[in-house]
């Protein structure tokens, strides 16, 4: 005899409901307001509800301050609670801690080494690293520095930071550390061009002379670029064609960790 699930009671139900009505109301009133705020009526329409079962719904929103309602013209804004709500979140967050799971599955799938590093000028420090026993070790160490302008992590951040960084890196001098290093201001310039236009970097044995990496941005909640994340192999295994095949994938990536970090950025 098959057994049944045990129905939840009528309450129960109702007021899961009401819960999912209410959050559709904060996320629109978020996603909507354009800093006035929003009308009771748009409110209604764009929910399908009519405005009395959205001013039931707004009640304990309003009492916790989620969200405010103009006095003069009824308009639904955001309340201090929710900025409460969201330094609370943030206070709570840590890059590596939050990039930890997306970088081992990312490492599962590519089976190559993964790194995470955050800007350090005019360089980056590497944060994490993720690797396949089996394979070659890379040079690199957590806590480590290196330059921005000949890795693939330094390159991601690098074309997304303001024209002064790019100004310190160049002055801070771009030395050739192999034979492809690109060590010429314009090249590099054209090369964060490209970069910010696809969503992710290369670094084709620009650092090591057998190595080749791909890597994407990681934004904050305020939408600046604060680290990067790569994927590294021998040149064996990561030939020019499979870098380009992982770059969107590690781009998506770089997206989901930036977006748990409170980014709303979209794809390039």
């Amino acid at each position: 005899m098959t057994e049944t699930a045990p129905r939840k009671p009528a309450t129960e139900r109702n007021q899961s409901s009401s819960l999912r009505r209410a959050l559709a109301v904060l996320g629109h009133v978020r996603d909507h307001g354009d800093g006035r705020g929003v009308p009771l009526a748009q409110l209604a329409e764009a929910l399908g509800l009519n405005k009395s079962t959205v001013l039931r719904l707004a009640g304990p929103l309003l009492d916790e301050h989620l969200l405010d309602r103009d006095r003069e013209t009824g308009w639904f804004r955001l309340g201090h609670g929710s900025l409460r709500l969201g330094q609370a979140y943030l206070t709570t967050l840590d890059l590596r801690s939050v990039a930890a799971e997306h970088l081992r599955r990312l490492q599962r799938e590519a089976g190559e080494t993964v790194h995470l590093t955050v800007w350090q000028a005019p360089g980056i420090v590497y944060l994490d690293k993720v690797e396949d026993e089996t394979n070659v070790r890379m040079a690199s160490r957590v806590g480590s520095r290196a330059p921005a302008y000949c890795t693939a992590t330094g390159k991601a951040i690098l074309a997304w930071l303001p024209e002064e960084a790019v100004t310190e890196v160049v002055t801070a001098g771009l030395r050739p550390v192999t034979a492809w290093t690109i060590s010429d201001e314009s090249r590099l310039r054209a090369d964060l061009a490209r970069i910010r236009a696809r969503g992710y970097s290369i670094d084709d044995r620009e650092n090591e002379p057998e190595v080749r990496c791909v890597a994407a941005p990681i934004f904050d909640h305020t939408g600046e670029v604060t680290a990067a994340l790569s994927v590294s192999g021998l040149t064996s295994r990561m030939t020019a064609a499979r870098v380009r095949a992982l770059g969107p994938a590690v781009a998506q990536v770089g997206l989901r960790i930036s977006r748990e970090l409170g980014s709303d950025r979209q794809p390039s």
